[in-house]
């Protein structure tokens, strides 16, 4: 009896999880997933500047743990099929290749790119399929840095790299949010604090009613307005600062929430702070020539420096 018990293969129970994204006080997005043995499906809702958006996805899971089928459906908010646009990327992905389709109302595009054990990058907000990531690792298999295509057809990768502890960095994503995971390959959290997506979110059990989430939710606007602080010095000379004001939402500040200590901040919210001068300006030591530039600040436990970048547009 034992021996027959010891003989019978695990099967994967399935795994509701719901991770609700938030910024401080605010929900950015809720995600709601199930991972079996054969595949991870889930749904997900967004609120962005002026829409709210919904997806829709499947993963089947091959024998080697990898996807071998993928699909990203959009919708609207109420689950049905949006009007225009593309609706839904499917995925077929082999040994050697990733087959992407494109479909549309009335057409469907289709291309093959060449890679070997590739795997998918999805939309932001969807992390469900970090698991089979985490899986992979726990067999040792390559799991850092694996070829992955993204739904608008960019070849780029996709990993988990070690971080302190139990915790984890994305690799290849729009954002290193650090992740965690238990034994059995669940996700946990994501922690986004050291990214400009500075969303958190901790896993729940499954049984929100996505549906009824989104057609609830409302666009979030514009999130932290920007502001321009002007100065003048001598004739002709002009100083102006751009820069987004970083609205808190119940978020600690200095060495918290949205500047951790050591993080190079970009002086505000969004796009990166811009200082604009027709005349020299002497910061310490260092001369900067008329122009333009960005703003950054490093903030640490022994103080907080000011960096000076020529580049711009980040």
């Amino acid at each position: 009896m034992l021996s027959g018990l010891l003989l019978t293969p695990v099967v994967l129970a399935a795994q509701p999880a719901t991770m609700v994204y938030r910024l401080g006080r605010d929900t950015a997005a809720v995600e709601q997933f199930t991972r079996t043995a054969t595949d991870v499906s889930g749904d997900m809702v967004q609120r962005t500047g002026t829409t709210v958006a919904r997806y829709r996805y499947r993963v089947t899971i091959g024998r080697t743990g990898r996807p071998t089928n993928a699909t990203i459906t959009r919708l609207q908010p109420d689950g049905s099929d949006m009007p225009t646009g593309a609706r839904e990327t499917r995925f077929t992905v082999t040994a050697d290749s990733i087959v992407r389709e494109i479909a549309f109302p009335d057409s469907v595009q289709r291309r093959a790119f060449t890679v070997a054990n590739g795997m998918i990058n999805f939309p932001t907000f969807i992390y469900g399929p970090t698991e089979l990531l985490h899986a992979l690792r726990t067999k040792r298999q390559l799991a850092d840095s694996v070829p992955a295509l993204g739904s608008q057809g960019a070849m780029n990768f996709t990993g988990l790299a070690a971080m302190a502890g139990d915790t984890l960095r994305l690799r290849g994503g729009p954002y290193a949010m650090l992740l965690r995971f238990d034994v059995q390959s669940r996700l946990l959290s994501v922690d986004g604090t050291n990214t400009t997506n500075k969303v958190i979110a901790t896993r729940g059990s499954g049984g929100v009613d996505i549906r009824a989430l989104a057609t609830a939710m409302t666009p979030t606007g514009v999130l932290s307005s920007r502001e321009t602080a002007r100065a003048a010095f001598g004739p002709g000379g002009m100083v102006l600062v751009d820069y987004g004001r970083p609205s808190v939402r119940d978020r600690t500040v200095w060495g918290g929430t949205l500047v951790p200590f050591d993080s190079i901040w970009r002086t505000g919210a969004n796009d990166a702070t811009h200082l604009f001068t027709t005349r020299p300006l002497t910061f310490g030591a260092m001369t900067l020539a008329p122009g333009m530039y960005t703003l950054w600040v490093q903030h640490t436990r022994s103080g907080t420096v000011l960096h000076l970048n020529s580049g711009t547009g980040q």
